[in-house]
């Protein structure tokens, strides 16, 4: 009964899971990047943030998540 637990089963279910999750999440955080590069990190001025915004949370991507990556491109902008 070698590889036949009911944890073994959840943690192989959760990996594939998690990879794709991840991937979706790449793709959006980079959606959020050019956003931010391209109008701001104001949402109501800047369309496309606030779509590439509702994509993520349609996604189940966290709000923190979401600021963080604007934060972070906001701040390497204002340093160029």
């Amino acid at each position: 009964m070698a590889g036949h637990s009911k944890w073994s089963n959840t943690k192989h279910r959760k990996n594939i899971q998690d990879t794709k999750r991840s991937k979706i999440f790449c793709k959006l955080i980079k959606e959020l990047t050019a956003a931010v590069k391209l109008g701001g990190s104001n949402p109501l001025y800047n369309s496309h943030l606030k779509a590439a915004i509702t994509k993520s949370l349609s996604y189940n991507m966290p709000k923190l998540t979401i600021k963080k990556v604007i934060t972070r491109c906001s701040n390497k902008k204002n340093k160029k």
